[in-house]
C-alpha cells in the first residue's frame, strides 16, 4: 500500500468517526449539543482536524443525513421484499418509515428538518437522497392509480408519512391510534 493510499484510508476513517460521533451525540443530547469543540474532545482530535474534513456543523449534519438516507433506503427495500402483495408492501413500508423516524430522531432531523446544505429534488441532489426517494417510489409507484404520476403520488404519500412522523414525535397525535392512521393512509391513498 502506498503512502497516499494509507493517508486516504486514514482520512476516510477520521470522517467516519466524526460523523458517527456527531450522530451519537445528537441522538443522546440533541443537535444543539453537537459543536466542533465537543466533537474534537470526544474523538480526541483538534478542532482544526475537524475543519480539515468538514467546514462546520452544517456539513456534518449533511453527512449524517446522507448516511441516514442510505440506511432508510435499505430498510425500505428490505421491508418491501419481505411483504406479500401491493397492499402489504405499502403498509409495511409506512410502518418501517415511521419506525425509522422514531428510532433515529436526530438522523431524521438531519435528513428533513435541519439545514445540512443538501439539495432536494434537483439535479445536484446527492445520490443517497435520490436513492431513498427511489426506494419509496419502487413500492408506491404501483399503487398510484390510473392517470396519477407515480413520482407525484410518492411525494404526496411521503409528505403524509413525514407529517405523521413529526406530529407523533412532537406529541401532537395520540400514540394509541398510530396503526389506524397507517391503515387509513394506505386505504385512502393507495389504489390496490
Amino acid at each position: 500500500m502506498s503512502v497516499q493510499e494509507r493517508k486516504e484510508r486514514e482520512r476516510a476513517g477520521r470522517e467516519r468517526l466524526i460523523v458517527a460521533t456527531a450522530r451519537e451525540l445528537a441522538e443522546q443530547q440533541g443537535w444543539d449539543a453537537v459543536t466542533t469543540r465537543r466533537l474534537a474532545e470526544r474523538i480526541e482530535y483538534s478542532q482544526p482536524v475537524l475543519y480539515s474534513h468538514f467546514r462546520g456543523k452544517r456539513e456534518i449534519i449533511g453527512a449524517v443525513a446522507l448516511e441516514g438516507a442510505a440506511e432508510m433506503a435499505a430498510a425500505l427495500r428490505a421491508s418491501a421484499s419481505a411483504a406479500d402483495g401491493p397492499h402489504a408492501r405499502v403498509v409495511t413500508l409506512a410502518r418501517v418509515y415511521l419506525d425509522f423516524a422514531a428510532r433515529n430522531p436526530a438522523v431524521y432531523d438531519a435528513m428533513f428538518l435541519l439545514d445540512g446544505g443538501l439539495a432536494f429534488a434537483q439535479e445536484d441532489t446527492p445520490e443517497p437522497l435520490k436513492d431513498a426517494f427511489a426506494a419509496l417510489l419502487e413500492s408506491l409507484g404501483e399503487v398510484a392509480g390510473d392517470g396519477v404520476h407515480p413520482g407525484l403520488f410518492t411525494e404526496v404519500f411521503w409528505a403524509a408519512l413525514h407529517g405523521l412522523a413529526t406530529l407523533t414525535r412532537a406529541g401532537r397525535l395520540p400514540p394509541g391510534d398510530a396503526e389506524r392512521r397507517v391503515e387509513l393512509l394506505v386505504d385512502r391513498l393507495a389504489v390496490v
